[in-house]
């Protein structure tokens, strides 16, 4: 559940209020769970995003320790994220001041022609320098592979939640990658593994998917049966999550690794 941006701390307030000047509106992110604020603040200067998070007693916590990858790697990805203005920190909470970017939601459905700009938008990410906040991707899957270690190989930044709201195309064409939570660093194709459920998603067949992700040489120089092990711990990882909670997002996402895992394994 998101805080209210009335129930922040007054310090807290004070102190967005010196980086933006008086806030004239809030507006919530309709989309999105990984911070407790996530509001485009309309103010006399222009519109600024915020993210805030409150730490747990005794340490961070997920949502905190997950601004601070998006703060982290910020300065690494200029071309394509927007720009982070300020970071404040104070008592309990961390907050982010970001670029307000105004576009629409990407459309991955066949013959959409933002999928070519994902496909070269995947291929800048790559190229970009790793922040050492970056995730590793042989620990944040181990417990659902049965050799982490290929997750590793080529040590390449990843995103790793590129779904539609999070690519955002802008008036003049230009792309924008939103919501860095799960900055990770591993093997480029394992990006395009957690890419497809939200291809499958948008409309495309098994069959096709495959055929869009082979465009990539990451994905046809990678070993087959290190995709296939992944692919696998990817549909466990979603039905054990799609068990443990009732949320119908989870459950669909749960169902589409699950349909890509049953093509993948037994074509």
């Amino acid at each position: 559940m998101r805080t209210d941006w009335t129930d922040l701390p007054e310090d807290l307030l004070h102190q967005i209020e010196v980086e933006t000047g008086p806030i004239d509106r809030i507006e919530p992110a309709p989309t999105g769970n990984h911070a407790d604020i996530a509001s485009t603040l309309h103010t006399a200067a222009g519109r600024v995003f915020v993210k805030a998070a409150r730490k747990l007693d005794d340490r961070d916590g997920p949502e905190v320790t997950s601004l601070r990858r998006e703060a982290a790697v910020n300065p690494a990805v200029p071309e394509f994220a927007p720009r982070l203005h300020w970071q404040i920190e104070t008592g309990e909470w961390l907050a982010l001041g970001f670029e307000h970017v105004q576009g629409r939601p990407a459309d991955f459905s066949a013959g959409s022609p933002d999928l070519e700009t994902l496909a070269k938008t995947i291929h800048a990410v790559h190229q970009a320098p790793c922040p050492d906040a970056a995730m590793a991707a042989e620990r944040r899957w181990q417990r659902y592979v049965d050799d982490p270690a290929p997750l590793a190989s080529g040590g390449v930044l990843l995103h790793t939640d590129l779904n539609q709201d999070n690519f955002i195309i802008t008036t003049d064409g230009s792309a924008y990658v939103v919501d860095w939570a799960f900055v990770t660093r591993g093997a480029p194709w394992l990006e395009l593994i957690l890419l497809i459920p939200w291809l499958l998603k948008a409309g495309h067949q098994p069959r096709a998917v495959e055929e869009w992700v082979a465009q990539f040489p990451a994905w046809t120089e990678a070993e087959p049966t290190d995709i296939d092990m992944f692919t696998t711990g990817f549909a466990r990882q979603w039905r054990t999550a799609s068990q443990r909670r009732q949320d119908a997002w989870i459950a669909r996402h749960a169902d589409l690794t699950a349909r890509w895992a049953d093509y993948r394994l037994k074509r």
